[in-house]
């Protein structure tokens, strides 16, 4: 899955939402049945030169024109996905419902409707929120069937890449972490820490439960229980979804006390209930990397992953030219779809007849698509 999320930031343009059928506006491209609108081009431009900018690409850099002339191209990359998704059945419901309640649990929010309030606080349509999602979920998992199950990858590629990038894998001595935390402090604000606000003080009877609690569940976890388990239960970190993972820290990245404790101890092992400013902490090294070169075994998925990445975006640019073939499309003069194929049919226009792309009505004309012969 995070494969196909890397590649889905990529390559497709989100916050697509489907025109208003009695709004007047104009049309940019058909792509069968559907159409993109000058608004949302420059809505789909907007998004993209805001994130090139959050990554210090200046307007002059061609890595931003190339992404600016990519940008159409995109949107009908999305529409494309999203109607080859609904002609395999694929809507994403399940999906979109397990990742607003992810999403609700890492903000602290008690119910769906406190997330909807966030969201227009946020001045977002929730509707058209959950469409992006849904969108996103759609072309990822047709990404998925139709394109990264073809892509194969032997042993002896794994081994090839490995030897030539032995430099750029070297790692420092690290440790791979899992918390839970019994808190004894509120969540400190934004507000508070720009105060320099000072922790209220603690209540000796609260704090003696708090440890008495953190004690327990480290008696579950040595008693059998899973640790992570535990931890969606009963960790008050902002990790427990994830099951209490905190991710890989290097050495002089923790605090002396901690790196002291987990850099001596081996895959599996769980500390002592450890006193901190927030609360009581339990620890579990999940893994603990030596430094140097990691043995291939280590860094194999690592690696398969990569070679995944590079195989993938050329295999998905080639399927998407097959669905273009396949499928109706018509610009307006002025605009480019950049990854137009020679071979698509050109829209034929009949005596009497005006062109599609004029302006958006209260009524979409039928779809001119061609008859789909073998798509993947």
């Amino acid at each position: 899955m995070r494969k196909l999320l890397l590649l889905a930031s990529a390559l497709l343009v989100t916050g697509f939402a489907s025109a208003d059928n009695t709004v007047i506006e104009d049309i940019i491209a058909r792509v069968n049945d559907q159409i993109i609108t000058r608004s949302e081009l420059n809505r789909a431009k907007e998004q993209t030169a805001s994130e090139l900018k959050q990554q210090n690409v200046a307007d002059n850099d061609p890595k931003f024109k190339d992404r600016d002339k990519d940008v159409l191209r995109d949107l009908i990359d999305q529409q494309l996905l999203l109607e080859k998704g609904k002609d395999l059945g694929i809507n994403g419901d399940t999906e979109l419902v397990k990742r607003l309640d992810e999403m609700r649990k890492q903000m602290n929010l008690e119910s769906m409707e406190d997330l909807e309030k966030a969201a227009q606080q946020q001045g977002v349509s929730f509707e058209d929120f959950k469409q992006n999602i849904r969108n996103n979920i759609i072309t990822q998992q047709v990404i998925g069937s139709e394109v990264g199950r073809t892509i194969k990858i032997s042993q002896q590629e794994t081994q090839d890449f490995y030897n030539k990038n032995k430099a750029e894998l070297e790692r420092p001595e690290a440790v791979h972490l899992a918390e839970i935390l019994v808190a004894t402090q509120p969540p400190q604000t934004q507000q508070d820490a720009t105060k320099n606000a000072e922790p209220p003080q603690e209540d000796p009877a609260k704090l003696q439960a708090a440890e008495q609690k953190a004690n327990q569940l480290l008696k579950d976890i040595r008693g059998g229980q899973k640790f992570e388990d535990v931890a969606k239960k009963s960790s008050d970190g902002p990790s427990a979804s994830q099951g209490g993972d905190l991710g890989i820290f290097k050495r002089g990245e923790l605090a002396k006390e901690l790196e002291d404790k987990t850099f001596v101890m081996k895959p599996g092992d769980v500390s002592d209930v450890i006193r901190t400013k927030q609360g009581f902490l339990v620890l579990k090294v999940v893994e603990h990397y030596s430094a140097g070169v990691p043995p291939l075994n280590e860094v194999e998925q690592q690696i398969q992953e990569q070679i995944y990445m590079q195989k993938l975006q050329p295999a998905l640019r080639t399927y998407l030219t097959k669905l273009r073939e396949q499928a109706y499309i018509d610009i307006k003069p002025g605009f480019v779809d950049s990854g137009a194929s020679p071979n698509q049919t050109k829209p034929i226009v009949t005596t009497g007849s005006t062109s599609d792309l004029s302006t958006a009505s209260n009524k979409k004309p039928a779809a001119k698509k061609k008859k789909k012969l073998g798509i993947l």
